[in-house]
């Protein structure tokens, strides 16, 4: 089977990076795959891409940034999506083009946006499978309405938690797409896990203000004033940088909080703490989480919509504390700070309950719902033949038209302060 990603900017870091990098790695073994990548501004990505993986840009933006097509707004990929000004009628060009002459069995969108393309624009013997990486409720109403109708055309929609999943059904009303949960997969380490003696808390991601990594060096410094012999290391950039670094000196913790970049892969970082932590208001999934999981470390995370949950056993292999409360967050951090032996057993119990985000659990169901896609498309029919109860319609179409109530208000509100200007 030949099996073609389509991403916003392969080049780049993050979670859905890593994870999709992830699975096309392990689904190489078996199949043709490539990444196409719509934008690229680096000559390298910062991950590492298996060799048997094929990359290729759509739009490079150290030569096109000026392209008078690029200067254009989009007209296909949709507005109300968070990436919209970074598209184009130069990106709605080639990503047209790449779908029209794709010559792969199955497409796998990793973003809303660029579901849209290909729910609309990939070839009909093609199998169409949009990724969400976030969760339904996290997107505009706007978004939403946008969705509802490019969405239909999919054979397969995955989210990455339950949770996430069942709001789709619900909310959404896609008869004839199947609709499943996919969690993120970690590689299965090659260095020796943790072995919770380090006197150090590691945390890792963009340093953007939904992480709180604010929050998470003010519940640290609680740690610090008992045990200043403790480290809390944050691995990342990002626009909040300068703030934390800020901070940092503000509350004199010079010498216990560092801010060490971005590193990739983070596994040699991982497993050189004891403690890993996440403080996010919001987490789709939690690809951090999983992998200082998958290298021995208890986590301590903020039980925050929707990932932490799904992925912590609280007090079994980590700690989940509200979300934005510093001070149950200083404590959770202080109590496996304090027990070296509990530190240990609930690290133990980490690294064995992440299995389940191992590659190989997580390829086979991945390739079940490729192969169900194609084999849909080549029988001219839904990926998923769904009769739904008339209670479930009801309740999508409350949803529907709430959200083209909230759009519609908001089209007009835009409208009243243009006119103001």
């Amino acid at each position: 089977m030949k099996i073609s990603f389509l991403i916003h900017n392969a080049y780049g870091i993050g979670g859905t990076i890593a994870t999709t990098f992830n699975l096309a790695h392990a689904l190489a073994e078996r199949h043709e795959v490539e990444i196409v990548s719509v934008l690229r501004h680096r000559e390298r990505p910062n991950f590492t891409l298996d060799p048997k993986v094929s990359l290729r840009p759509l739009v490079d933006l150290r030569q096109e940034k000026e392209h008078p097509l690029h200067l254009r707004p989009a007209r296909v990929f949709p507005r109300a999506e968070y990436r919209y000004r970074q598209y184009s009628e130069l990106t709605d060009q080639r990503i047209g083009e790449c779908l029209a002459t794709i010559d792969a069995d199955v497409v796998i969108g990793t973003r809303p946006g660029l579901n849209v393309h290909l729910a609309l624009q990939t070839p009909r013997h093609v199998g169409r499978i949009g990724q969400e990486h976030l969760t339904l409720d996290n997107h505009p109403p706007r978004l939403r309405n946008a969705l509802r109708r490019a969405y239909r055309r999919l054979d397969v929609l995955t989210t990455v938690t339950e949770a996430d999943a069942a709001a789709y059904r619900r909310k959404m009303r896609l008869p004839g797409v199947r609709v499943e949960a996919l969690p993120n997969s970690v590689p299965d380490p090659v260095l020796p896990a943790a072995d919770g003696t380090a006197k150090v808390v590691v945390a890792a991601g963009r340093l953007v203000p939904v992480k709180r990594y604010d929050l998470l060096i003010q519940a640290f410094a609680v740690v610090a004033a008992e045990r200043p012999d403790w480290q809390l290391r944050i691995y990342g950039k990002g626009e909040e940088h300068d703030r934390l670094r800020q901070l940092i000196v503000d509350l004199r913790l010079w010498n216990n909080v560092f801010l060490m970049g971005a590193a990739a892969p983070m596994e040699a970082e991982w497993v050189k703490g004891s403690i890993g932590a996440a403080a996010s208001n919001f987490e789709p999934f939690g690809m951090t989480i999983v992998e200082a999981m998958r290298c021995g470390l208890p986590v301590v995370s903020t039980d925050c919509p929707y990932g932490p949950g799904e992925i912590i056993e609280d007090g079994v292999d980590g700690r989940l504390v509200p979300v934005g409360d510093r001070d149950a967050l200083g404590a959770a951090l202080l109590d496996l700070v304090r027990d070296d032996d509990r530190r240990r057993r609930m690290g133990r119990a980490a690294l064995e309950n992440a299995r389940r985000f191992a590659p190989g659990p997580v390829v086979e169901q991945a390739e079940r719902l490729l192969a169900e896609a194609v084999t849909a498309r080549q029988a001219g029919r839904p990926a998923a033949q769904e009769r739904a109860r008339a209670g479930r319609v009801l309740v999508s179409q409350g949803f529907a038209a709430r959200d083209a109530a909230f759009g519609a208000a908001s089209g007009a509100l835009r409208i009243v302060r243009k006119g103001q200007r």
